[in-house]
Protein backbone atom coordinates (compact mmCIF):
# COMPACT_ATOMS: atom_id res chain seq x y z
CA UNK A 1 0.00 0.00 0.00
CA UNK A 2 1.15 3.73 -1.26
CA UNK A 3 0.08 6.55 0.48
CA UNK A 4 0.52 10.04 0.53
CA UNK A 5 0.95 12.42 3.66
CA UNK A 6 1.02 15.96 4.14
CA UNK A 7 2.15 18.65 6.84
CA UNK A 8 -0.34 21.82 5.38
CA UNK A 9 1.27 24.95 4.29
CA UNK A 10 1.05 27.24 1.67
CA UNK A 11 4.44 28.93 2.07
CA UNK A 12 5.99 25.61 2.44
CA UNK A 13 4.55 22.30 2.31
CA UNK A 14 5.90 18.88 3.62
CA UNK A 15 5.19 15.93 2.02
CA UNK A 16 5.84 12.36 1.88
CA UNK A 17 5.26 8.88 0.03
CA UNK A 18 5.08 5.93 2.18
CA UNK A 19 4.58 2.08 1.38
CA UNK A 20 3.94 -0.51 4.07
CA UNK A 21 5.29 -3.75 2.02
CA UNK A 22 5.52 -7.02 3.90
CA UNK A 23 4.71 -5.65 7.26
CA UNK A 24 7.70 -2.27 6.80
CA UNK A 25 7.42 1.07 6.20
CA UNK A 26 9.53 2.47 3.39
CA UNK A 27 10.21 6.20 3.08
CA UNK A 28 9.82 6.14 -1.04
CA UNK A 29 9.74 10.01 -1.70
CA UNK A 30 9.90 13.08 0.66
CA UNK A 31 10.49 16.89 0.25
CA UNK A 32 9.26 20.69 1.68
CA UNK A 33 7.57 22.33 -1.27
CA UNK A 34 7.92 26.16 -1.14
CA UNK A 35 6.09 28.57 -2.43
CA UNK A 36 7.38 32.36 -3.38
CA UNK A 37 5.69 35.05 -1.42
CA UNK A 38 5.85 36.94 -4.46
CA UNK A 39 2.96 34.89 -5.74
CA UNK A 40 -0.85 35.49 -5.35
CA UNK A 41 -2.05 32.89 -2.55
CA UNK A 42 -4.16 31.54 -5.30
CA UNK A 43 -1.21 30.83 -8.10
CA UNK A 44 0.71 29.72 -5.04
CA UNK A 45 -2.33 26.86 -4.28
CA UNK A 46 -1.86 26.20 -7.89
CA UNK A 47 1.87 25.41 -7.78
CA UNK A 48 1.26 22.89 -4.77
CA UNK A 49 -1.88 21.66 -6.00
CA UNK A 50 -0.02 20.40 -9.69
CA UNK A 51 2.44 19.45 -7.45
CA UNK A 52 0.23 17.21 -5.55
CA UNK A 53 -1.11 16.34 -8.65
CA UNK A 54 1.76 15.22 -10.52
CA UNK A 55 3.21 13.03 -7.13
CA UNK A 56 -0.28 11.15 -7.14
CA UNK A 57 0.15 10.35 -11.14
CA UNK A 58 3.58 8.93 -10.59
CA UNK A 59 3.36 7.10 -7.25
CA UNK A 60 -0.29 6.01 -7.54
CA UNK A 61 -0.87 6.60 -4.14
CA UNK A 62 -4.31 5.30 -2.31
CA UNK A 63 -4.63 7.14 0.56
CA UNK A 64 -3.69 11.27 1.03
CA UNK A 65 -2.76 11.65 5.07
CA UNK A 66 -2.89 15.78 6.51
CA UNK A 67 -2.16 16.53 10.01
CA UNK A 68 -4.78 18.84 11.31
CA UNK A 69 -3.95 22.47 11.35
CA UNK A 70 -2.60 24.32 14.51
CA UNK A 71 -4.55 27.55 15.12
CA UNK A 72 -1.87 30.21 15.89
CA UNK A 73 -2.65 34.01 16.47
CA UNK A 74 -2.30 34.95 12.80
CA UNK A 75 -5.58 34.87 11.12
CA UNK A 76 -4.76 35.48 7.72
CA UNK A 77 -2.05 32.55 8.46
CA UNK A 78 -4.22 29.70 9.35
CA UNK A 79 -7.35 30.96 6.55
CA UNK A 80 -4.67 31.01 3.84
CA UNK A 81 -3.73 26.93 5.54
CA UNK A 82 -7.16 26.30 5.32
CA UNK A 83 -7.76 26.92 1.81
CA UNK A 84 -4.81 25.48 0.44
CA UNK A 85 -5.40 22.17 2.88
CA UNK A 86 -9.16 22.35 1.34
CA UNK A 87 -7.38 22.37 -2.17
CA UNK A 88 -5.63 19.54 -2.03
CA UNK A 89 -7.92 17.70 0.16
CA UNK A 90 -10.28 17.88 -2.87
CA UNK A 91 -7.42 17.06 -5.53
CA UNK A 92 -7.13 13.77 -3.60
CA UNK A 93 -11.15 12.86 -3.15
CA UNK A 94 -10.52 13.87 -7.03
CA UNK A 95 -8.48 10.90 -7.72
CA UNK A 96 -10.33 8.68 -5.03
CA UNK A 97 -8.03 8.61 -2.71
CA UNK A 98 -9.13 7.84 1.33
CA UNK A 99 -8.45 10.85 3.16
CA UNK A 100 -7.55 10.94 6.86
CA UNK A 101 -6.85 13.52 9.52
CA UNK A 102 -4.20 13.18 12.68
CA UNK A 103 -4.10 15.99 15.06
CA UNK A 104 -0.41 16.91 16.44
CA UNK A 105 -0.78 14.66 19.80
CA UNK A 106 -2.23 11.56 17.86
CA UNK A 107 1.11 11.43 15.52
CA UNK A 108 3.77 12.43 18.49
CA UNK A 109 2.21 9.23 19.95
CA UNK A 110 2.38 7.09 17.23
CA UNK A 111 6.15 7.91 16.55
CA UNK A 112 7.56 8.70 19.89
CA UNK A 113 5.11 7.22 22.39
CA UNK A 114 4.29 10.61 24.28
CA UNK A 115 1.55 12.84 23.18
CA UNK A 116 3.59 15.35 24.37
CA UNK A 117 7.19 15.04 22.73
CA UNK A 118 8.47 17.92 21.29
CA UNK A 119 8.95 18.61 17.36
CA UNK A 120 12.68 17.53 18.33
CA UNK A 121 11.50 14.46 19.55
CA UNK A 122 9.57 13.46 16.51
CA UNK A 123 12.27 14.94 15.08
CA UNK A 124 14.80 12.58 16.52
CA UNK A 125 12.60 9.44 16.25
CA UNK A 126 12.13 9.51 12.60
CA UNK A 127 14.73 7.87 11.08
CA UNK A 128 15.06 5.26 13.97
CA UNK A 129 11.49 4.37 12.80
CA UNK A 130 12.17 4.56 8.91
CA UNK A 131 15.34 4.59 6.47
CA UNK A 132 15.89 8.43 5.24
CA UNK A 133 18.47 8.77 2.80
CA UNK A 134 18.66 12.85 3.26
CA UNK A 135 21.01 14.51 5.56
CA UNK A 136 19.20 17.62 6.06
CA UNK A 137 15.66 17.85 6.14
CA UNK A 138 13.04 20.69 7.25
CA UNK A 139 10.67 20.07 10.30
CA UNK A 140 7.62 20.05 7.47
CA UNK A 141 9.31 17.34 5.67
CA UNK A 142 10.04 15.78 9.07
CA UNK A 143 5.76 16.15 9.93
CA UNK A 144 4.44 14.95 6.78
CA UNK A 145 6.97 11.36 7.06
CA UNK A 146 5.57 11.16 11.15
CA UNK A 147 1.47 11.94 9.48
CA UNK A 148 2.25 8.89 7.27
CA UNK A 149 3.68 7.05 9.92
CA UNK A 150 1.25 7.36 11.84
CA UNK A 151 -1.53 6.26 9.37
CA UNK A 152 0.24 2.92 8.99
CA UNK A 153 0.23 2.85 12.95
CA UNK A 154 -3.15 3.24 13.33
CA UNK A 155 -4.09 1.56 10.18
CA UNK A 156 -5.97 -1.46 11.62
CA UNK A 157 -8.39 0.82 13.48
CA UNK A 158 -9.06 2.89 10.74
CA UNK A 159 -12.23 2.58 8.44
CA UNK A 160 -12.91 4.65 4.75
CA UNK A 161 -15.05 7.44 4.65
Amino acid sequence: MIIISIDPGYERLGIAVLEKESGKEILIYSDCIRTSPKNSHEDRMLELGIQLEDLIKKYSPSVFVFESLFFNSNQKTVMNVSKTLGALIYIAKKNSLDVFEFTPPQIKVAVTGNGRSSKEGVMKMIPLLIKVTKEKMLDDEYDAIACGLTYFANQHTLSTR
